[in-house]
């Protein structure tokens, strides 16, 4: 089992809990107000049973993260984050020690689950504002020989810059989209969860951390 893996994977765990109150300050104001509670009570039941889970690589534990999400997330967050974990597992079959290329393809295979199972696309204003343009970077950076710390720092800059972006559009999915013109004046929660989660993985890739 990759051991960085690993900890990026309990780093964005820990990372949905500790931001419970925030992502529902967010999502409170045009929406239900429960992503942040909905989001913290799937990866909780994930920490809860981190030493009961049985994998054997990198693959099996986004399943494993899967299958938790999708049943304790309330609401249509937990399809998609379930579908999302689940593709990207699929994604690396046979891959025990993923290469830089085969994390982008496991998240753009995460981003065309996103798209099924939620009928959406970038422009929706969801979580895909700020994952598909992350990802963009990503990619682009790691082709350009960026090591990996520069590239994931790269792609939290453009993380964040797209989540702050979904202020101003108009929803088009989930309970944002019944305000109307109103969703216009507050950014995305997804959106901004997705920034967060980045910031929080190239945080502990940091050389200067600790």
């Amino acid at each position: 089992m990759n051991d960085t893996a690993l900890s990026d994977a309990q780093r964005i765990a820990q990372t949905a809990i500790d931001n419970e109150r925030y992502f529902c300050d967010l999502d409170a104001v045009v929406g239900d107000g429960d992503f942040g509670y909905s989001l913290a009570r799937g990866f909780e039941k994930l920490v809860e049973d981190w030493d009961k889970l049985e994998y054997d690589d990198v693959a099996g534990l986004l399943k494993k993260t899967a299958v938790v999400l999708t049943s304790r997330i309330g609401g249509t967050s937990g399809p998609i984050w379930g579908t999302a974990f689940l593709r990207a597992g699929s994604a690396l079959n046979d891959k025990p020690s993923p290469s830089g290329d085969d994390v982008v393809a496991a998240l753009r295979a995460s981003i065309e689950g996103i798209k099924q199972r939620g009928n959406s696309d970038v422009g929706d204003k969801t979580l895909l504002d700020s994952l598909v343009p992350a990802v963009d970077t990503l990619e682009r950076e790691l082709q350009a020989g960026r090591p990996a710390a520069e590239a994931l720092a790269a792609a939290t800059a453009t993380a964040q810059e797209a989540a702050e972006a979904t202020k101003g559009m108009l929803a088009q999915r989930g309970r944002a989209s019944y305000s109307g013109e109103r969703s216009r004046d507050s950014v995305d929660a997804g959106a901004v969860g997705i920034a967060v989660m980045f910031d929080a993985v190239t945080r502990a890739w940091s050389p200067t951390s600790v």
